[in-house]
């Protein structure tokens, strides 16, 4: 089968994680993960993005199915179940807007910014190398450092849920998979 442009994403994936390694400000391109794919579901009415063009699923398919880093097993009954996955969303979603909370608060003046990565919502990881200053308000690099700290514990989440069981099982619980198909359950009447 002839290769498409599209069946390269992982790469994108990959670097976004390397940039924003070494400059936090990279994280910023995370946003295209998040507002693509609910352009296409409003738009379209479908998981396209999800089941063509997402890198991380692409990324997990190549490590876990190719490199065969993946046991190959089915995921658990509950973690398909709704209420794990709205469950995981909502989570998600208090998580991300405590992350534009602290935004807000070093754009306020209200607290100083951290130059910390928060991995899997406990885990404080110093990244001070990765920021130096901008021509940017600090609160530009603090919403950076919140995102990366998103999108780093998503990635990883999906990589222990791809070693467990198949390659791409973090798709079944993907808080962008799962407000994209409740969009195209609401377009399709059926919400």
């Amino acid at each position: 089968m002839k290769k498409r442009w599209y069946d390269y994403l992982w790469i994108a994936s990959l670097l976004y994680l390397v940039l924003g390694f070494f400059n936090i400000l990279f994280a910023w391109l995370g946003l295209l993960c998040f507002f693509i794919p609910l352009v296409i579901a409003l738009v379209k009415g479908t998981k396209g993005y999800c089941n063509r063009y997402c890198g991380r699923g692409q990324l997990f398919s190549l490590l876990g199915g190719r490199l065969g880093l993946s046991r190959k097993k089915d995921i658990p009954r509950w973690m398909k179940s709704k209420g794990f996955r709205y469950g995981f969303l909502i989570f998600f979603f208090a998580m991300f807007f405590l992350m534009l909370l602290n935004t807000y608060l070093v754009f306020a003046g209200a607290q100083d910014m951290k130059q910390v990565v928060t991995l899997l919502w406990t885990f404080k990881l110093p990244w001070h190398w990765a920021y130096h200053g901008t021509l940017f308000h600090e609160g530009v690099a603090q919403f950076a450092f919140g995102f990366y700290s998103v999108m780093l514990t998503s990635t990883v989440l999906g990589l222990i849920t791809m070693a467990l069981f198949k390659p791409r099982s973090w798709c079944v619980y993907c808080p962008m998979g799962t407000m994209t198909q409740l969009i195209c359950k609401a377009k399709a009447g059926k919400a």
